[in-house]
Protein backbone atom coordinates (compact mmCIF):
# COMPACT_ATOMS: atom_id res chain seq x y z
CA UNK A 1 0.00 0.00 0.00
CA UNK A 2 1.19 3.51 -0.78
CA UNK A 3 -0.12 7.02 -0.15
CA UNK A 4 -1.87 8.81 -3.02
CA UNK A 5 -1.10 12.49 -2.80
CA UNK A 6 -0.27 12.54 -6.50
CA UNK A 7 1.87 15.05 -8.38
CA UNK A 8 0.31 18.26 -7.06
CA UNK A 9 3.18 19.12 -4.69
CA UNK A 10 6.73 18.11 -3.86
CA UNK A 11 5.89 17.16 -0.27
CA UNK A 12 3.02 14.92 -1.34
CA UNK A 13 5.11 13.30 -4.05
CA UNK A 14 7.90 12.72 -1.53
CA UNK A 15 5.51 10.99 0.85
CA UNK A 16 4.16 8.86 -2.01
CA UNK A 17 7.66 7.75 -2.97
CA UNK A 18 8.67 7.01 0.62
CA UNK A 19 5.55 4.94 1.28
CA UNK A 20 6.11 3.03 -1.96
CA UNK A 21 9.74 2.28 -1.13
CA UNK A 22 8.86 1.03 2.35
CA UNK A 23 6.01 -1.18 1.16
CA UNK A 24 8.06 -2.48 -1.80
CA UNK A 25 10.99 -3.37 0.47
CA UNK A 26 8.70 -5.20 2.89
CA UNK A 27 6.99 -7.08 0.06
CA UNK A 28 10.30 -7.98 -1.60
CA UNK A 29 11.69 -9.43 1.64
CA UNK A 30 8.65 -11.68 1.86
CA UNK A 31 8.72 -12.79 -1.78
CA UNK A 32 12.34 -13.65 -2.53
CA UNK A 33 13.73 -17.13 -2.11
CA UNK A 34 17.36 -18.36 -2.21
CA UNK A 35 18.89 -18.23 -5.71
CA UNK A 36 16.15 -15.96 -7.09
CA UNK A 37 17.01 -13.42 -9.79
CA UNK A 38 15.70 -9.91 -9.03
CA UNK A 39 15.58 -7.27 -11.78
CA UNK A 40 15.44 -3.70 -10.47
CA UNK A 41 14.25 -1.18 -13.06
CA UNK A 42 14.86 2.55 -12.64
CA UNK A 43 11.23 3.55 -12.24
CA UNK A 44 10.80 4.94 -9.64
CA UNK A 45 14.29 6.41 -9.17
CA UNK A 46 16.96 4.66 -7.08
CA UNK A 47 15.10 1.37 -7.00
CA UNK A 48 18.43 -0.43 -7.32
CA UNK A 49 19.43 1.06 -3.94
CA UNK A 50 16.23 -0.11 -2.28
CA UNK A 51 16.57 -3.63 -3.72
CA UNK A 52 20.16 -3.93 -2.53
CA UNK A 53 19.26 -2.85 1.01
CA UNK A 54 16.12 -5.00 1.11
CA UNK A 55 18.06 -8.10 0.07
CA UNK A 56 21.00 -7.77 2.45
CA UNK A 57 21.79 -11.25 3.80
CA UNK A 58 19.73 -13.00 1.10
CA UNK A 59 21.37 -15.32 -1.43
CA UNK A 60 19.88 -13.73 -4.53
CA UNK A 61 21.20 -12.26 -7.79
CA UNK A 62 20.45 -8.63 -8.57
CA UNK A 63 20.31 -7.17 -12.09
CA UNK A 64 19.74 -3.44 -12.55
CA UNK A 65 17.85 -2.33 -15.67
CA UNK A 66 18.74 1.34 -16.14
CA UNK A 67 16.35 3.44 -18.23
CA UNK A 68 17.98 6.62 -16.91
CA UNK A 69 20.62 7.68 -14.41
CA UNK A 70 19.31 9.37 -11.29
CA UNK A 71 20.20 11.71 -9.57
CA UNK A 72 22.26 13.01 -12.52
CA UNK A 73 19.08 13.58 -14.57
CA UNK A 74 17.55 15.70 -11.83
CA UNK A 75 20.80 17.61 -11.38
CA UNK A 76 21.08 18.29 -15.13
CA UNK A 77 17.52 19.66 -15.04
CA UNK A 78 18.58 21.90 -12.13
CA UNK A 79 16.21 20.40 -9.59
CA UNK A 80 17.36 21.48 -6.13
CA UNK A 81 16.62 18.09 -4.57
CA UNK A 82 19.50 16.49 -6.47
CA UNK A 83 22.06 19.24 -5.99
CA UNK A 84 24.73 19.76 -3.35
CA UNK A 85 25.73 17.27 -0.70
CA UNK A 86 22.39 15.45 -0.73
CA UNK A 87 22.66 14.77 -4.45
CA UNK A 88 26.23 13.53 -4.07
CA UNK A 89 25.10 11.19 -1.27
CA UNK A 90 22.33 9.76 -3.47
CA UNK A 91 24.83 9.20 -6.27
CA UNK A 92 27.23 7.36 -3.95
CA UNK A 93 24.44 5.05 -2.79
CA UNK A 94 23.40 4.46 -6.41
CA UNK A 95 26.97 3.71 -7.48
CA UNK A 96 27.40 1.18 -4.68
CA UNK A 97 24.21 -0.60 -5.79
CA UNK A 98 25.51 -0.75 -9.37
CA UNK A 99 28.91 -2.12 -8.40
CA UNK A 100 27.32 -4.75 -6.14
CA UNK A 101 24.91 -6.07 -8.81
CA UNK A 102 25.71 -9.12 -10.92
CA UNK A 103 24.86 -7.11 -14.05
CA UNK A 104 23.69 -3.65 -15.09
CA UNK A 105 21.67 -3.49 -18.30
CA UNK A 106 21.69 -0.06 -19.94
CA UNK A 107 19.84 1.21 -23.01
CA UNK A 108 22.65 2.98 -24.86
CA UNK A 109 26.38 3.12 -25.49
CA UNK A 110 26.74 6.58 -23.96
CA UNK A 111 24.94 5.38 -20.84
CA UNK A 112 27.28 2.38 -20.65
CA UNK A 113 30.21 4.80 -20.67
CA UNK A 114 28.68 6.71 -17.75
CA UNK A 115 28.12 3.55 -15.72
CA UNK A 116 31.69 2.38 -16.26
CA UNK A 117 32.88 5.82 -15.14
CA UNK A 118 30.99 5.21 -11.88
CA UNK A 119 33.39 2.35 -11.12
CA UNK A 120 31.39 -0.58 -12.50
CA UNK A 121 33.62 -3.13 -14.20
CA UNK A 122 33.00 -3.54 -17.96
CA UNK A 123 31.93 -7.18 -17.60
CA UNK A 124 29.06 -6.05 -15.37
CA UNK A 125 27.66 -3.65 -17.96
CA UNK A 126 25.53 -4.84 -20.90
CA UNK A 127 23.77 -2.76 -23.54
CA UNK A 128 20.28 -3.82 -24.60
CA UNK A 129 18.55 -1.03 -26.46
CA UNK A 130 14.87 -0.40 -26.00
CA UNK A 131 12.71 -1.71 -28.79
CA UNK A 132 9.46 -1.46 -30.69
CA UNK A 133 6.98 -4.15 -31.66
CA UNK A 134 7.76 -4.52 -35.35
CA UNK A 135 4.58 -6.55 -35.91
CA UNK A 136 2.20 -4.09 -34.23
CA UNK A 137 3.78 -1.03 -35.87
CA UNK A 138 4.10 -1.23 -39.64
CA UNK A 139 4.93 1.43 -42.24
CA UNK A 140 1.77 3.00 -43.61
CA UNK A 141 1.74 5.41 -46.53
CA UNK A 142 0.25 8.84 -45.77
CA UNK A 143 -2.35 8.44 -48.52
CA UNK A 144 -3.62 5.20 -46.93
CA UNK A 145 -3.70 6.55 -43.37
CA UNK A 146 -7.26 7.13 -42.06
CA UNK A 147 -6.06 9.65 -39.46
CA UNK A 148 -4.70 11.95 -42.16
CA UNK A 149 -8.21 12.16 -43.57
CA UNK A 150 -9.95 12.44 -40.18
CA UNK A 151 -7.69 15.30 -39.12
CA UNK A 152 -7.77 17.16 -42.45
CA UNK A 153 -4.08 16.68 -43.22
CA UNK A 154 -4.27 15.14 -46.68
CA UNK A 155 -2.76 18.22 -48.38
CA UNK A 156 -0.15 19.05 -45.73
CA UNK A 157 3.44 18.04 -45.11
CA UNK A 158 3.32 16.85 -41.50
CA UNK A 159 6.19 17.14 -39.03
CA UNK A 160 5.14 15.00 -36.08
CA UNK A 161 5.97 14.61 -32.41
CA UNK A 162 4.50 11.71 -30.46
CA UNK A 163 4.75 11.09 -26.74
CA UNK A 164 5.59 13.02 -23.61
CA UNK A 165 6.99 16.53 -24.11
CA UNK A 166 8.83 16.88 -20.80
CA UNK A 167 11.61 18.95 -19.27
CA UNK A 168 14.27 16.89 -21.06
CA UNK A 169 13.17 18.19 -24.46
CA UNK A 170 13.86 21.44 -26.27
CA UNK A 171 10.90 23.36 -27.72
CA UNK A 172 12.55 26.72 -28.48
CA UNK A 173 14.20 25.34 -31.62
CA UNK A 174 11.00 23.97 -33.09
CA UNK A 175 9.10 27.18 -32.27
CA UNK A 176 11.68 29.23 -34.15
CA UNK A 177 11.47 26.79 -37.07
CA UNK A 178 7.66 26.92 -36.96
CA UNK A 179 7.76 30.69 -37.47
CA UNK A 180 10.10 30.31 -40.43
CA UNK A 181 7.98 27.56 -41.98
CA UNK A 182 4.72 29.38 -41.28
CA UNK A 183 5.65 31.99 -43.86
CA UNK A 184 6.73 29.36 -46.41
CA UNK A 185 3.95 28.52 -48.90
CA UNK A 186 5.80 25.36 -49.93
CA UNK A 187 5.76 23.56 -53.23
CA UNK A 188 2.32 23.84 -54.87
CA UNK A 189 1.01 25.45 -51.70
CA UNK A 190 1.81 22.44 -49.48
CA UNK A 191 2.28 23.96 -46.03
CA UNK A 192 4.18 22.35 -43.18
CA UNK A 193 1.97 21.38 -40.23
CA UNK A 194 3.59 20.65 -36.89
CA UNK A 195 1.52 17.97 -35.20
CA UNK A 196 1.92 17.05 -31.52
CA UNK A 197 0.27 13.86 -30.30
CA UNK A 198 0.58 13.32 -26.55
CA UNK A 199 1.04 15.35 -23.39
CA UNK A 200 3.77 16.58 -21.08
CA UNK A 201 5.13 19.33 -18.87
CA UNK A 202 5.88 21.68 -21.78
CA UNK A 203 2.81 21.06 -23.90
CA UNK A 204 0.61 23.77 -22.36
CA UNK A 205 3.43 26.29 -22.69
CA UNK A 206 3.98 25.30 -26.31
CA UNK A 207 0.27 25.60 -27.08
CA UNK A 208 0.06 29.06 -25.49
CA UNK A 209 3.19 30.27 -27.27
CA UNK A 210 1.92 28.99 -30.61
CA UNK A 211 -1.30 30.96 -30.15
CA UNK A 212 0.61 34.08 -29.06
CA UNK A 213 2.74 33.92 -32.21
CA UNK A 214 -0.23 33.21 -34.46
CA UNK A 215 1.10 29.82 -35.59
CA UNK A 216 -2.09 28.18 -36.81
CA UNK A 217 -0.02 25.45 -38.47
CA UNK A 218 0.85 24.01 -35.04
CA UNK A 219 -1.78 21.42 -34.06
CA UNK A 220 -2.32 19.25 -31.00
CA UNK A 221 -4.01 15.88 -30.53
CA UNK A 222 -4.33 13.58 -27.51
CA UNK A 223 -2.76 10.14 -27.24
CA UNK A 224 -4.45 7.70 -29.58
CA UNK A 225 -5.64 4.18 -28.66
CA UNK A 226 -2.90 1.57 -28.77
CA UNK A 227 -4.59 -0.29 -31.60
CA UNK A 228 -4.13 2.83 -33.76
CA UNK A 229 -0.41 3.16 -33.03
CA UNK A 230 0.66 2.47 -36.62
CA UNK A 231 -1.75 5.14 -37.80
CA UNK A 232 -0.75 7.77 -35.23
CA UNK A 233 2.97 7.24 -35.88
CA UNK A 234 2.31 7.11 -39.62
CA UNK A 235 0.40 10.41 -39.74
CA UNK A 236 3.65 12.35 -39.94
CA UNK A 237 5.83 12.44 -43.02
CA UNK A 238 8.81 13.13 -40.75
CA UNK A 239 9.19 12.98 -36.96
CA UNK A 240 10.99 15.29 -34.59
CA UNK A 241 12.57 14.25 -31.27
CA UNK A 242 15.02 16.03 -28.98
CA UNK A 243 17.19 15.65 -25.91
CA UNK A 244 19.04 18.39 -24.08
CA UNK A 245 22.81 17.86 -24.51
CA UNK A 246 23.35 17.84 -20.73
CA UNK A 247 21.23 14.67 -20.58
CA UNK A 248 23.20 12.62 -23.11
CA UNK A 249 24.24 9.34 -21.54
CA UNK A 250 21.58 9.76 -18.85
CA UNK A 251 18.48 9.22 -21.03
CA UNK A 252 17.83 7.74 -24.47
CA UNK A 253 14.60 8.93 -26.20
CA UNK A 254 12.76 5.64 -26.58
CA UNK A 255 10.23 7.15 -28.99
CA UNK A 256 12.88 6.74 -31.69
CA UNK A 257 12.21 3.01 -31.96
CA UNK A 258 8.49 3.40 -32.67
CA UNK A 259 9.25 6.02 -35.31
CA UNK A 260 11.75 3.67 -36.93
CA UNK A 261 9.17 0.88 -36.90
CA UNK A 262 6.77 3.21 -38.71
CA UNK A 263 9.42 3.80 -41.38
CA UNK A 264 9.78 7.55 -40.97
CA UNK A 265 12.89 9.78 -41.05
CA UNK A 266 13.87 11.55 -37.83
CA UNK A 267 14.99 15.12 -37.15
CA UNK A 268 16.90 15.14 -33.88
CA UNK A 269 17.55 18.31 -31.89
CA UNK A 270 20.48 17.92 -29.53
CA UNK A 271 24.08 16.78 -29.26
CA UNK A 272 25.58 15.89 -32.66
CA UNK A 273 27.58 13.15 -30.91
CA UNK A 274 24.59 11.85 -28.95
CA UNK A 275 23.13 8.35 -29.02
CA UNK A 276 20.33 9.14 -31.49
CA UNK A 277 22.50 11.44 -33.63
CA UNK A 278 25.04 8.66 -34.05
CA UNK A 279 22.35 6.23 -35.22
CA UNK A 280 20.90 8.73 -37.70
CA UNK A 281 24.32 9.48 -39.14
CA UNK A 282 25.55 5.87 -39.29
CA UNK A 283 22.38 4.46 -40.83
CA UNK A 284 21.26 7.47 -42.91
CA UNK A 285 17.79 7.64 -41.40
CA UNK A 286 17.61 11.30 -40.39
CA UNK A 287 19.40 14.51 -39.49
CA UNK A 288 20.75 16.00 -36.25
CA UNK A 289 20.39 19.74 -35.58
CA UNK A 290 21.91 21.72 -32.72
CA UNK A 291 19.71 23.25 -30.03
CA UNK A 292 18.55 26.82 -30.69
CA UNK A 293 19.27 26.55 -34.42
CA UNK A 294 15.75 26.93 -35.72
CA UNK A 295 16.95 28.02 -39.15
CA UNK A 296 18.85 24.74 -39.63
CA UNK A 297 15.84 22.81 -38.37
CA UNK A 298 13.53 24.57 -40.86
CA UNK A 299 16.04 23.91 -43.66
CA UNK A 300 16.11 20.19 -42.79
CA UNK A 301 12.30 20.07 -42.87
CA UNK A 302 12.22 21.79 -46.26
CA UNK A 303 14.85 19.41 -47.66
CA UNK A 304 12.77 16.37 -46.71
CA UNK A 305 9.53 17.96 -47.89
CA UNK A 306 10.95 18.83 -51.29
CA UNK A 307 12.79 15.55 -51.88
CA UNK A 308 10.41 12.55 -51.74
CA UNK A 309 13.23 10.20 -52.74
CA UNK A 310 15.34 11.25 -49.75
CA UNK A 311 12.32 10.90 -47.47
CA UNK A 312 11.59 7.39 -48.75
CA UNK A 313 15.22 6.26 -48.51
CA UNK A 314 15.67 7.48 -44.95
CA UNK A 315 12.32 6.03 -43.90
CA UNK A 316 13.24 2.65 -45.39
CA UNK A 317 16.63 2.82 -43.67
CA UNK A 318 14.93 3.53 -40.33
CA UNK A 319 12.69 0.51 -40.68
CA UNK A 320 15.63 -1.67 -41.72
CA UNK A 321 17.59 -0.51 -38.67
CA UNK A 322 14.65 -1.44 -36.45
CA UNK A 323 14.36 -4.91 -37.97
CA UNK A 324 18.07 -5.63 -37.76
CA UNK A 325 18.79 -4.23 -34.31
CA UNK A 326 15.84 -3.01 -32.28
CA UNK A 327 12.84 -5.24 -32.78
CA UNK A 328 11.10 -6.85 -29.84
CA UNK A 329 12.20 -10.42 -30.51
CA UNK A 330 15.88 -9.48 -30.51
CA UNK A 331 15.67 -7.61 -27.21
CA UNK A 332 13.71 -10.38 -25.50
CA UNK A 333 16.22 -12.91 -26.81
CA UNK A 334 19.06 -10.89 -25.29
CA UNK A 335 17.25 -10.79 -21.96
CA UNK A 336 16.65 -14.53 -22.16
CA UNK A 337 20.39 -15.05 -22.66
CA UNK A 338 21.13 -12.99 -19.54
CA UNK A 339 18.71 -15.00 -17.42
CA UNK A 340 20.13 -18.31 -18.65
CA UNK A 341 23.73 -17.18 -18.14
CA UNK A 342 23.13 -15.94 -14.59
CA UNK A 343 21.11 -19.03 -13.74
CA UNK A 344 24.04 -21.23 -14.70
CA UNK A 345 26.62 -18.97 -13.08
CA UNK A 346 28.25 -17.82 -16.34
CA UNK A 347 27.77 -14.31 -17.72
Amino acid sequence: MTSRFGRTGLVGRGVDYLSFYLSAAWRLRRLVRPDDLVVAMTDPPLLSVLVRWALVGRRVTQVNWLQDLFPEVASALQLRLASGSFGRMLQRWRDVSLRAAALNVVIGERMAERVREAGVTPERVRVIHNWADDEAIRPLSPAANPLRHEWGLTDAFVLGYSGNLGRAHDVATVLEAAEVLHADPGVDGQRVVLLFIGSGHQLLELRAESVRRGLDTVQFRPYQPRERLSESLGVADVHWISLRPALEGLIVPSKFYGIAAAGRPVLFVGDHDGEIARLLRTHDCGTAVAERDGQAFAAAVRRLRDDPGLRQRQGDNARRLLEEGFKQRLALGAWGGIVRALSTGAQ
